[in-house]
């Protein structure tokens, strides 16, 4: 059965935006001559695993013309929660739907069929999408990242998730806890527990306690999908990765 995908394209104008006064956002950054959230639709729109797409972004001419490729718009909110519960709407809540960021440059069908077949074989509500060092740096050993560094190996997060829309209350509440925290470290240790941060400082702290300690704090059955398709998680942080971004767009173009 096809999956639906919703692609998160909304967010506030910031610096990444700066050069081009026309981009409501960094998703509708012209990337090699796309906007970067239609390089994220294209290969959804190609694979046969994915049925309808939904794209949650601004309003505007600009924006329709770079989510062409998605089945519905919808509206973005203030928050990413805002964004995910109007993309989510009106879904079947115990069926899994595939959450993109707008802004992956070189996402590829591959790196979908990869992460829909780990996902989908965990049976959890949340599947995360992660990428070893080892595997991302033979591939993209120019693009930075936030590593974390576990018992299991060495990952950063990436640009997909696989969310059953019955956790979004509970992923809502738990985003909410994280953005009242953030500036708070014993706030932030409260919720992920001293032991957790104590192992995870000594090196110690495997991918089964984190997924085990997810699991406890969302309420629902979360998971890590370990995938080796590093495109997944390359994304459009910083200033400097917008340059990045178009001389990797034409090089995977051109392979």
């Amino acid at each position: 059965m096809a999956l639906t995908a919703v692609v998160l394209a909304g967010g506030a104008r910031d610096a990444l935006v700066a050069g081009d006064p026309g981009a409501p956002n960094k998703a509708f950054l012209d990337i090699a001559g796309m906007p970067l959230v239609a390089r994220t639709l294209a290969p959804l729109r190609a694979s046969p695993r994915i049925g309808l797409i939904i794209a949650v972004g601004p309003a505007g001419a600009r924006s329709a013309a770079a989510l062409g490729a998605a089945d519905e718009i919808r509206p973005a909110g203030p928050r990413i929660a805002d964004s995910l519960r109007s993309g989510l709407s009106g879904l079947d809540p115990a069926e899994p739907v595939l959450l993109a960021a707008g802004d992956l440059p070189v996402l590829s069908g591959a790196a979908i069929d990869e992460f829909l077949d780990i996902a989908l074989a965990r049976d959890a509500d949340i599947v995360y999408a992660c990428v070893e060092r080892r595997a991302h740096e033979a591939r993209f050993p120019e693009v930075p990242h936030t590593w974390a560094r576990l018992r299991d190996g060495t990952y950063c997060g990436g640009g997909c998730v696989l969310l059953r829309p019955r956790a979004l209350q509970p992923l809502e509440r738990f985003l909410d806890r994280l953005g009242t925290a953030r500036k708070n470290p014993l706030q932030l240790a409260a919720i992920f527990g001293w032991d957790v941060l104590l192992r995870y400082a000594l090196g110690r702290l495997g991918i089964v306690n984190l997924e085990r300690r997810a699991s406890e704090l969302l309420g629902v059955p979360a998971a890590a999908a370990i995938c080796t398709r590093p495109e997944i998680a390359v994304n459009v942080d910083r200033p400097s990765d917008v340059a990045l971004a178009v001389r990797l767009a034409r090089s995977t173009s051109s392979d």
